[in-house]
Formats: C-alpha cells, structure tokens, sequence
C-alpha cells in the first residue's frame, strides 16, 4: 500500500496535478477538482464510469453533484493524506473526462 506522498515526489505529483486543474483542499491534505458537463445525463456517465475505476482501484473519492456538475476530493484516510493512490486517480478521473 503506497504511503503518504512527500518530498520531491510530493511537490512533482502536484505540479502535475494543478496544471490539470486539480487544487489543494484548504486545511486538509486533500486535492479536488470541479467538473462540468452539458447536462445531468453526462455528468452521470461520468461519475459511473470514475465509480468503476475507483471499485477496481480499491480507492474512492469524495464528491457531489449537482445537475451538470461534479466536485471530487481525493485523499488516503488509511495514510492521512495525499497518496499515490490518489495521483493515480486523479489521472485517471482526467482521462475519464476527456
């Protein structure tokens, strides 16, 4: 189980994150990211098919939504924070969205 991002492996992971438009969550260890989509049918597409990569990924997010748009927040609660886990995710909940 990959543990709890820090370092130079910390500060590379976010780099690349923000420049897809993930953010910092605001006193947590935490980074989210606001999708949004024509209309409530394709938002929910999206979100089954991110739920489908988070079951296989063992890894869950934390969102809402509301009509066309998702908000997701990742973060590891078995590690305290930000983990591999959760970059790897986020990649792929930005592949999802095309």
């Amino acid at each position: 189980m990959p543990g709890k991002l820090d370092g130079a492996e910390r500060a590379a992971a976010l780099k690349a994150l923000q420049a897809e438009g993930w953010e910092m969550v605001e006193g947590r260890d935490a980074i989210a990211r606001s999708f949004k989509f024509a209309d409530f049918a394709a938002a929910w597409g999206f979100m089954s098919a991110v739920a489908l990569k988070a079951e296989a990924m063992d890894h869950h997010p934390e969102w809402s939504n509301v009509y066309n748009k998702v908000e997701i927040t990742l973060t590891s609660h078995d590690v305290g924070g930000l983990s591999g886990r959760d970059v790897a995710l986020a990649g792929e909940i930005d592949r999802l969205a095309g």
